[in-house]
C-alpha cells in the first residue's frame, strides 16, 4: 500500500487564499508571541508567528473551550483577516486540541476563515490526500473512528466507489462530534486523476 499522505491540494482544484506576506518580504517582528498552558506552546498567526510554522513545520491550536479566538492567535480582536499558510518545502504538524480529543494531521497547507467582524474564527480548514481508492477509503474510515463521522454514509460511498473506481465524485459527509468540534469530510474523487483529495473543515459545535 502506498503510504498515506496528508498534503494539502495544489492547482487541481481551484480555491483561493489570503496571501499573509509578499514573496521575499521579512516578517514583522510579532506583536503577540505564541501562547502557552501548561507544558504546551500554541502558535500565533501575526507575519512572524506564520514564519515560524514554516521553519518548525509545526502548528498547535487550542479550541480546548469549543472556539479559537482572533486574539488566541496574536490578531487583534474583530479583524477581518483570513491567516493563510503554506509550508513549501514539505509539510507541518497539525494539532487542534479540541474539547474531547485531538485533531491531527500532516499538511502543506493551513487557512482559517476570519473575514467576518466578531471575535472568532469560523473554520479551520486543511487538506488530506491520498494516491490510490485504497488509501482514500482508509483515510475516510480513520475519520470515522477519530471524530465520529457517521459510518454509514461513509461506506455507502465507499461501496459506491469501489463499483466504480473510474468515475469522479464530490461528496460531503455529514460532521462528526465526538471531539467537541465539529470535523467534516469533503471528499473530492476523481478516477482520472493520480491524487484523491479530502477538504477537512473544522468548526465549533
Amino acid at each position: 500500500m502506498k503510504t498515506l499522505a496528508a498534503t494539502f491540494l495544489l492547482a487541481s482544484l481551484v480555491l483561493t487564499g489570503c496571501a499573509v506576506t509578499g514573496p521575499g518580504s521579512a516578517p514583522a517582528a510579532s506583536t503577540a508571541p505564541p501562547t502557552s498552558s501548561g507544558a504546551e506552546t500554541y502558535s500565533s498567526l501575526d507575519p512572524a508567528g506564520i514564519e515560524e510554522i514554516k521553519a518548525s513545520k509545526m502548528a498547535r491550536f487550542d479550541m480546548s473551550s469549543g472556539r479559537l479566538t482572533k486574539k488566541d492567535v496574536g490578531l487583534e480582536d474583530g479583524t477581518s483577516q483570513a491567516p493563510d499558510v503554506l509550508v513549501p518545502d514539505g509539510v507541518m504538524e497539525l494539532t487542534i486540541e479540541a474539547p474531547t480529543g485531538l485533531i491531527r494531521a500532516k499538511t502543506n497547507r493551513l487557512r482559517l476563515n476570519g473575514m467576518n467582524k466578531g471575535p472568532d474564527f469560523r473554520e479551520i480548514t486543511f487538506f488530506l490526500t491520498a494516491e490510490s481508492l485504497e488509501d482514500f477509503t482508509a483515510l475516510i474510515r480513520d475519520g470515522v473512528d477519530r471524530y465520529g463521522i457517521p459510518g454509514e454514509s461513509a461506506e455507502d460511498w465507499i461501496e459506491s466507489k469501489s463499483s466504480h473506481p473510474e468515475d469522479k465524485s464530490d461528496f460531503a459527509l455529514a460532521p462528526g462530534t465526538s471531539t467537541g468540534l465539529q470535523v467534516q469530510y469533503d471528499l473530492r474523487y476523481d478516477g482520472s486523476k493520480d491524487v484523491q483529495v479530502i477538504i477537512v473543515h473544522v468548526h465549533p459545535v
